[in-house]
């Protein structure tokens, strides 16, 4: 039965607090420091709530053959909401998940348990950017990146050393999939797209046409690949979403990026600050 309260609780990254959803049984929102970082329900691992979880879910569904198992690193954990739909979807698969908050990890493990015992789902306490760079070449088919320092994405995971890490880290053919979030001028996601393109032959940006459009800051997701990415299947897919997305490749794509430069490490940021208000729940 569903706790009749929300848990809060303070972790490494500020005050974490597990709220139930009224409208759905074993249905939890997780957020820290009032950012929604996660939302899972409990009965039913397929439903992602947040638009941006179903864009990467997207790319998931398009690594492979539906229900072939796949190996997929996730890089941040939050409420481990993909790992719970790769399970689901995709039987069989072996997953690691990489999340630096052991008080969070803690609290989610608490409160919110894996299905069957997390069969197949290997949590790890740990930095994910040193334990990307520790990874054995060629060991994923899909690596997943959704690391934020409260609502930006550390500049750990920001430049060449971290992108050539992630193209050693995937087999040949593998993807490549990040969280991003960014407004116009949109000078952080085009060096990231830019940085991209050095180590990866293909890209891919999903994002609302308002975000593209420079009407709000929001999310947007990278997918970088050696191969040919299945866009036209990417693009059905979020077309079909309550809250449709584009898919930009190729020639728009090099338009957006208007000749940004790589990121060196040296010089690597986070992602900017978002508008008050922005990912912020009551």
């Amino acid at each position: 039965m569903k706790d009749p309260i929300p848990v809060v609780r303070e972790v490494d990254g500020g005050t974490a607090r597990l709220m139930p959803d009224v409208d759905r049984d074993r249905a939890w929102l997780l957020t820290v420091d009032g950012a929604p970082q996660s939302y899972v329900d409990l009965d039913e691992p397929t439903y992602l709530e947040f638009e941006y979880a179903r864009r990467l879910a997207h790319v998931v569904d398009s690594a492979a053959a539906p229900g072939e198992p796949l190996d997929v690193t996730h890089l941040g954990g939050g409420g481990l909401s993909l790992p719970r739909y790769v399970a689901a979807t995709r039987p069989g698969s072996r997953q690691d998940v990489i999340e630096a908050d052991r008080g969070l990890l803690t609290l989610v493990t608490e409160h919110l348990p894996l299905p069957d015992g997390g069969r197949g789902i290997t949590v790890h306490g740990a930095d994910g950017r040193a334990w990307l760079e520790a990874a054995p070449d060629d060991s994923a088919d899909v690596l997943i990146a959704d690391v934020f320092g409260g609502s930006r994405v550390p500049a750990a995971f920001t430049s060449i050393g971290y992108v050539r890490a992630a193209a050693r880290v995937l087999r040949p053919g593998g993807i490549y999939a990040a969280n991003l979030a960014d407004g116009t001028p949109f000078d952080f996601l085009r060096s990231q797209l830019a940085t991209f393109r050095g180590e990866f032959a293909e890209l891919a940006l999903i994002a609302e046409p308002g975000v593209l459009r420079g009407r709000r800051f929001g999310n947007a997701v990278l997918v970088a690949s050696q191969h040919p990415l299945d866009t036209a299947a990417l693009a059905r897919r979020t077309a079909s979403d309550a809250f449709p997305a584009r898919v930009e490749h190729g020639a728009a794509l090099v338009r957006f990026v208007k000749g940004a430069p790589p990121v060196a490490d040296a010089d690597a940021v986070p992602s900017p600050v978002p508008p008050d208000g922005a990912f912020s729940v009551g």
